[in-house]
């Protein structure tokens, strides 16, 4: 009986093992799929000053770039790495950028920051908003004259309001973690006029200041996604790794589909 038990046992592990490799290579074989339909491409072009902004533009079936990801402080343009690619499998093709002020994402070098130190060029907060609205108008003019999604991350995601307010090539935005960052300036009172689809988040910890600064802006167009869980600053909100990685991704393709 004992042996027949082990038997039993020894086969049902078997089967299992065999069914652990089929799903393995289902997984991979989507991995695939995906990496067919999207086409990866770095990428140059000038920033308003001549600086030379280096980004990564993630095409899927040969779409126009529909949406522009901006990278938050320290960071570059390897923090959209894998959000890109589930960008790109939601049907959006789109372009992530190096902005003068950043470091490193995912082992990926911000090579604008990098440019713009050896240069002697200003890399502050602000000073990367010429490089973002130069994205802007790289990719409407690339686009067919579309207008696009502009998508920003702490420091970059307040200047998506800002440049998102008064630009007529962008028709909606998405501010990962935006804040009062800019020393003079109010950015609650910028932004009260804006007056085009938005989407913002932030970390639990974050929601109530984000609730304070998005006060005055007209309720119907603006979708605050407020997580339960912990969450995390930043686009970063969108990663695997994420406490409540699966409610921002839900409210962020609602907002999607909206837009």
């Amino acid at each position: 009986m004992r042996k027949i038990v082990l038997c039993v046992l020894f086969l049902s592990l078997i089967i299992a093992c065999k069914t652990d490799k089929k799903k393995e290579q289902i997984v991979k074989n989507e991995i695939e799929v995906v990496e067919k339909k999207t086409l990866k491409e770095t990428i140059t072009f000038p920033s308003k000053d001549g600086l030379t902004i280096t980004a990564d533009v993630y095409k899927v079936n040969n779409k126009p770039v529909s949406i522009l990801l901006c990278h938050q402080a320290g960071f570059s343009r390897g923090e959209y790495k894998d959000t890109a690619v589930k960008l790109n499998e939601l049907g959006y093709s789109v372009m992530a950028i190096d902005q003068r002020s950043g470091n490193i994402a995912n082992d990926i070098v911000n090579e604008t920051a990098k440019l713009a130190k050896s240069k002697d060029l200003g890399t502050a907060f602000l000073d990367a908003r010429q490089d973002i609205e130069a994205a802007i108008d790289y990719t409407y003019i690339n686009n067919g004259n579309k207008e696009i999604l502009l998508v920003g991350s702490s420091y970059s995601a307040t200047l998506a309001l800002l440049i998102a307010n008064k630009n007529d090539k962008i028709n909606a935005v998405a501010a990962f973690s935006p804040g009062e960052y800019f020393k003079g300036m109010n950015i609650q009172e910028s932004i009260k006029t804006l007056s085009k689809p938005v989407f913002v988040t932030a970390s639990n910890n974050e929601t109530k200041a984000l609730e304070e600064m998005m006060s005055k802006v007209n309720k119907e167009k603006l979708v605050h996604y407020k997580p339960k869980e912990k969450g995390i600053h930043g686009s970063r909100a969108l990663w695997i790794t994420t406490e409540g990685v699966d409610g921002y991704w839900k409210a962020f393709k609602s907002f999607l589909k909206q837009i």
